[in-house]
């Protein structure tokens, strides 16, 4: 049957004028195919599917991903890889393991009108810390240390019983009225002021726009003249005393920033914001919630993998990562800080200079020395110490984590330099076990503060941490993060079949809000 079809087929006679003028025309179309396709491959796709590399799996990064995920419609197509040089998601969201038991090393505490970590919490099932009780915080003891003598000191009583922590807790309320008077109430406001501005990121957006910059981002919010002056300036005009200032203001912003009252005010504010009752973590570590997010959003996750050089190939880029491995992507998106990563960009990219903060954490298990503070016994000592601003002062703070029994203690402190073994010496009377943690933790706030773009390119390389010279919490990366990927989705699927006014930026599992 074949040889009588093929017998059978009209015969075609080309000349070989005829043959050339074929190939002529065709071997052109025929490399122009093979090029495209081998250009699809070289993007890490079909063709059809759009790539997305994130460098950075702390909550920025992890953030990033989420809202990807979360505000694209079933139909857009595309991939996301995130790069992360540790061996563990997080960034700097993490936990230190002392005498088996697991405490926060990093970002340790949050907000209860962080509406993106509540929502984190409920979407994936997180189990939280129940904020300490206001009566028990009240009691625990709390006292300012000038490096001679205790300035300020609250009454300390452990009980059980809530109507003798309710007399302990009256008692140091006035206490602490009377020494600061009605400024406590003017510097209330004030933190309220900025929470509830800073609370307009979370309205819906119809009313809310997409922001290409951190400058138009503040402004809108009504923030951004906070990061033009000081702390200590902001709060002067509020009406709050010089003596509140230098004490306590200066004991908050030393614990959260490590930094004097001469940050910003609206690194002060927040600053400030984390020091209110109703704080709140999540229990086995913060971490989880980047854990959580990048597993719920189909990431292709590279750890162990740092990535050394970002280059625009104009259409796409190309990332290159010290196990030599080379990627390209359609968007790159940085969700670390660059201050002081090696990162090498091509074409060269420009930003502010600026240094970040260094917070050392020493984590001792053993038992305080009171002859260091000048008293008789370890019962007198407060569970939280804090520091007024003097450079010969060698930490910032020492709280109680835990109390195993009478002798026997976890100790966190916090301090801008190396604790020296000396110095423990002489404040500890026993260590059993001493863990240090050196943390590039947030940027050296100097107001008036200038802001990196979150578009580095004018292209599609975004940098989420663009945002850290205005604040630098778990809470405002992810509130950068959400706005970066609305930025995204709106910048790069234009051809695509996608709305961002009519999406629904309430929480996950609509419920805004979440009493805890």
């Amino acid at each position: 049957m074949l040889l009588a079809m093929a017998s059978s087929a009209p015969t075609i006679r080309l000349s070989s004028r005829s043959l050339i003028f074929s190939l002529c025309f065709l071997l052109p179309l025929l490399i122009s195919t093979l090029c495209s396709n081998a250009n699809a491959n070289e993007h890490g796709d079909s063709g059809s599917a759009a790539s997305i590399c994130i460098v950075g799996s702390g909550i920025g990064g992890s953030s990033v991903a989420h809202f990807l995920r979360r505000y694209s419609p079933p139909n857009l197509d595309f991939t996301i890889r995130v790069f992360e040089r540790n061996g563990v998601v997080g960034g700097r969201m993490a936990t230190v393991n002392v005498s088996g038991q697991t405490f926060e090393a990093g970002g340790s505490v949050l907000h209860p009108r962080n509406l993106h970590a509540v929502n984190y919490t409920k979407l994936l099932n997180l189990t939280i810390n129940a904020p300490s009780d206001s009566d028990s915080e009240s009691s625990s003891g709390f006292a300012i240390w000038d490096g001679h003598k205790f300035v300020f000191k609250t009454l300390s009583f452990k009980s059980k019983l809530p109507f003798a922590q309710k007399i302990v807790s009256l008692a140091n309320s006035l206490i602490m009225l009377l020494r600061y008077g009605f400024s406590l109430v003017r510097m209330e406001r004030f933190i309220e002021s900025a929470v509830n501005n800073f609370c307009k990121y979370y309205e819906v957006f119809e009313t809310r726009p997409v922001f290409e910059t951190v400058d138009e981002m503040l402004q809108w919010a009504g923030l951004y003249n906070l990061t033009k002056r000081t702390l200590a300036m902001e709060l002067a005009d509020a009406g709050v005393s010089p003596l509140l200032i230098q004490e306590l203001v200066t004991v908050i912003t030393r614990v959260n920033y490590g930094q004097s009252v001469s940050i910003s005010g609206l690194a002060g504010a927040v600053s400030l914001a984390g020091s209110v009752r109703g704080l709140w973590s999540i229990k086995g570590g913060n971490w989880q919630m980047a854990a959580g997010l990048i597993d719920r959003s189909e990431v292709e996750l590279h750890l162990h993998e740092e990535i050394e050089s970002i280059s625009s190939k104009g259409e796409y880029y190309e990332l290159n990562s010290t196990q030599r491995n080379s990627y390209t992507c359609d968007v790159a998106v940085v969700a670390t800080p660059l201050d002081e990563l090696s990162v090498q960009f091509t074409p060269p990219i420009s930003i502010p200079k600026r240094e970040l903060q260094h917070t050392h954490a020493t984590f001792v298990r053993g038992l305080i020395n009171p002859v260091y503070f000048g008293l008789n016994s370890v019962a007198e000592i407060p569970e939280l110490v804090g520091t007024i601003e003097d450079p010969d002062l060698p930490f910032s703070s020492i709280s109680v984590l835990e109390q195993h029994n009478e002798n026997d203690f976890t100790y966190k402190i916090f301090s801008r330099k190396p604790m020296a073994d000396a110095t423990l010496d002489s404040i500890f009377s026993v260590q059993t076990e001493t863990i240090r943690i050196n943390w590039g933790a947030y940027p050296h706030y100097t107001a008036p503060e200038v802001f990196a773009p979150f578009i580095l390119d004018g292209q599609h390389l975004y940098y989420v941490n663009a945002f850290e010279n205005a604040a630098s919490t778990m809470e405002t990366s992810a509130v950068a993060a959400e706005n970066v990927a609305r930025l995204i989705l709106s910048r790069f699927f234009t051809s695509g079949p996608i709305s961002l006014a009519n999406l629904s930026s309430s929480s996950d599992g609509g419920v805004r809000h979440v009493d805890l």
